[in-house]
Formats: C-alpha cells, sequence, structure tokens
C-alpha cells in the first residue's frame, strides 16, 4: 500500500515538510490530520459520514470486480488485507479523498470527501494498487521519486481514474493516445499532491518511468478500461496457478 501520502498515508523522511495538498487518491504524509467539516449530502440526513464510510467500504470490497482482484492479488502475494486492520475512515484536510500510510500498512478513507459508492470503489482500487506495489517491491516512497511516480503511473493506468466516462465528467476529450495522455497528467498530479517537488521534477521522474510502469499491468493482466474487463481479469487471474500446474 503506497502512493497515498498522509492526510494519510506514508510519513515522510525526517525533516521533510509537509506537502501541500492538491489532489485526492494520492499518497499522504500527515497522520492524523485534523479534518474539515462534513459535507451535507442526500445521506446526511440518514447517516453520518463516520457512519456511511464502513458501510461503503464493505459494499466495495465485496461486490466491486476491481478490488475483489486486488484482494486475491494482495493474499496470493502474502499480504492478506483484513478490513478492519487495513482501512481506516477519517475526516481528511483538504480535498483530498484518500492514502496509503506505508509506516502501518493502512489505507485512509477520507469520509469527508468520499462523496458516494463510486467514488469509494475508485479509492479503494487505487490505494490497493499501491498497496499490492508495495507488498510485491522494495518501494522507497520518500526518498526516490520515480518509485512513487512508476506507482502512481500504474494506478492512474489500471484503477479507472482514466476511464472515458471519469475525463467526460472533467470535460477532458482527446483521441489519439488520451488514455496515455490522462495517466501521464493524472501521475504527475498526484506527486505534486503529496511531494514538495516543481512540476518540472514531477513531469521528469513521470517521463523517466513512464513505457516500463505503464506496460505492468500486474495483477490485471490487461488494462481493466471497466468493470466488464476488470471481471475478465479476474477471473484469469484465479485461473493462473490451475493453467500455469498443468504444464
Amino acid at each position: 500500500m503506497a502512493g497515498a501520502g498522509d492526510a494519510r498515508g506514508p510519513g515522510p523522511a525526517a525533516g521533510e515538510p509537509p506537502p501541500q495538498q492538491r489532489g485526492a487518491c494520492q499518497v499522504f504524509p500527515e497522520r492524523p490530520a485534523q479534518g474539515k467539516p462534513p459535507q451535507e449530502g442526500f445521506l446526511s440526513g440518514f447517516f453520518t459520514n463516520d457512519q456511511k464510510c464502513p458501510l461503503m467500504l464493505l459494499k466495495t470490497l465485496e461486490t466491486n470486480p476491481y478490488v475483489k482482484l486486488l484482494l486475491d492479488a494482495m493474499k496470493h502475494s502474502g499480504c492478506a488485507v483484513n478490513k478492519d486492520r487495513h482501512f481506516s475512515c477519517e475526516d481528511c484536510n483538504g480535498n483530498v479523498s484518500g492514502g496509503f500510510d506505508a509506516s502501518t500498512s493502512q489505507i485512509v478513507l477520507c469520509q469527508n470527501n468520499i462523496s458516494n459508492q463510486a467514488h469509494m470503489s475508485r479509492v479503494v482500487t487505487h490505494e490497493l494498487i499501491h498497496a499490492f506495489d508495495h507488498c510485491r517491491a522494495h518501494v522507497n516512497w520518500f526518498t526516490n521519486v520515480r518509485h512513487l511516480a512508476c506507482s502512481e503511473v500504474r494506478a492512474a493506468n489500471l484503477s479507472g481514474d482514466c476511464s472515458l466516462v471519469n475525463e467526460i465528467f472533467r470535460l477532458h476529450f482527446g483521441l489519439k493516445q488520451h488514455h496515455q495522455t490522462c495517466v501521464r497528467d493524472r501521475a504527475v498530479l498526484s506527486i505534486l499532491a503529496v511531494r514538495d517537488v516543481s512540476k518540472e521534477v514531477a513531469q521528469k521522474a513521470v517521463d523517466e518511468v513512464f513505457e516500463p510502469c505503464f506496460h505492468d499491468h500486474e495483477p490485471f493482466g490487461r488494462i481493466p478500461h471497466n468493470k466488464t474487463y476488470a471481471r475478465y481479469a479476474h477471473r484469469d487471474f484465479q485461473n493462473r496457478d490451475r493453467y500455469y500446474s498443468n504444464i
């Protein structure tokens, strides 16, 4: 779990100034943070944020195909995820939606900023990709910006952040290599949200790692552009061991 700093995320190196928070679904370095007042929404009359967050999380864990694949992959890699141990619903500063705290292997869900079930699923998926990277590799989240850039490229590419629907809602349109452009842009924004570096440094880090990290589709095996692709990827992942055991 890595790639989402702390409003809850992996803590910064000693003496490192707190990063500016400019985005959502990032790696946040200063946990715990004081949350802003809860926003009113349709369900506010029925549930408070701290009641809605666990309910939405449970539904995501049980039904979302992206998340179900990532949970299986984490378990397969020796990093089984426990809902009560590895997720924490909290109020966060700014407009961040979530983060991964590498020091505690915990995903933070910003309950005051996660607005609906679809939003919850995107945040959990994004942060679980960081968690998967943290499990399978020796990632230096706060000392090597290229490591962070690689995980942010993978998270933007594989989590659905750059789906056509999400891009339309952002009023971003394009044809040629639009997905790649979106992944680059989202990765840069993620780095800037959690690191006190210039945009030029963030872009350089993304450019240096983009090709290998963009084409690293583990554990999906493909870019899951929608839930149908994610379900196919989950099915293929579940059948991997059975296939190789017959060779």
